[in-house]
């Protein structure tokens, strides 16, 4: 059995690289504290550090170590925080994960039911799937809101929830949507600006024009939504766009919708780890009757 007071004092050190700040925030000596690791060593059979200077490098086997430790004191600290008389005086915390190319506008309107409430706070933290999903299974994440569902497998400790889906738009500037005509003429004609090859809207509107015979001419290729925006904006072509992404040119008539088209739609989705205590603000956020369509 590992000992977790000694699993205690390496994750503090593995945090600080430092072996006297660690004992300055244990409120013990640093001889101390460097026994307890030699113990959880001597215990797991690895080297958990190696010196460099005067900085604690972490090994293969410290890392490894360092990724289950914070998962325990994760949940260490959920369960106190579920299992409090009194959860009505904490502050409740959310944190989000999200795809940082996920357009700004659903990650707001999602959020929204909980932005509103007094004693919420909300962390979002930006990147990609790789980097997320791990933090997600270490229960440093609550929710990552992706507009992809990764593959997965009986071992993932995450679960997809389709949460919502938009239909996507063809989209100009007033000046180009007024000429445009029929929509495989303007897709044959005109420059489009779409996302990348690995989205799915990419994916379902390659089919598309493969099913109707066309061959775009494409003027540029993006994976992050808001510089999609920012290029229809620019009147660099046609885009290819969900319409919550550029809703405020919409309405202000920066930007003018020439078609919706039906048969291509983005969907998002939240992935969840597989937890016996989920955060509970969870069960505003993901709806239990399927996904809700936006626009």
């Amino acid at each position: 059995m590992i000992n977790f007071g000694h699993l205690r004092y390496f994750w503090a050190v593995a945090h600080e690289g430092n072996l006297t700040r660690a004992a300055e925030r244990l409120h013990v000596s640093a001889s101390a504290v460097s026994v307890q690791i030699q113990k959880l060593e001597e215990d797991l059979g690895h080297a958990l550090f190696e010196r460099r200077g005067k900085q604690l490098v972490l090994t293969e086997a410290g890392r490894i170590t360092l990724d289950h430790a914070d998962s325990i004191f994760a949940l260490g600290e959920e369960l106190v925080g579920t299992l409090s008389e009194r959860p009505e005086s904490a502050r409740r915390v959310l944190r989000v994960g999200a795809l940082a190319t996920l357009s700004r506008n659903f990650q707001l309107a999602f959020l929204r039911p909980v932005l509103a409430e007094q004693d919420v706070e909300v962390i979002v933290r930006s990147g990609t799937l790789r980097e997320l999903l791990p933090n997600l299974e270490a229960h440093r994440l609550d929710v990552v809101l992706a507009n992809v569902s990764p593959p997965r497998d009986a071992a993932t400790q995450w679960v997809p929830h389709t949460i919502a889906e938009q239909p996507v738009s063809l989209v100009a500037h007033p000046a180009r949507a007024a000429r445009a005509g029929a929509v495989a003429e303007l897709i044959a004609r005109e420059p489009l600006v779409l996302p990348t090859a690995e989205t799915s809207i990419r994916a379902d509107f390659d089919a598309w024009v493969s099913r109707l015979g066309l061959r775009p001419r494409i003027a540029a290729e993006v994976d992050d939504m808001a510089m999609l925006r920012l290029l229809a904006r620019e009147d660099l072509g046609v885009a290819v766009v969900p319409k919550i992404v550029v809703k405020d040119e919409l309405a202000s008539g920066v930007l003018v919708e020439i078609e919706s088209l039906s048969e291509i739609r983005e969907t998002f989705y939240a992935l969840t780890s597989s937890r016996r205590f989920p955060n509970p603000l969870l069960q505003t956020l993901i709806p239990k009757r399927g996904p809700r369509r936006i626009g």
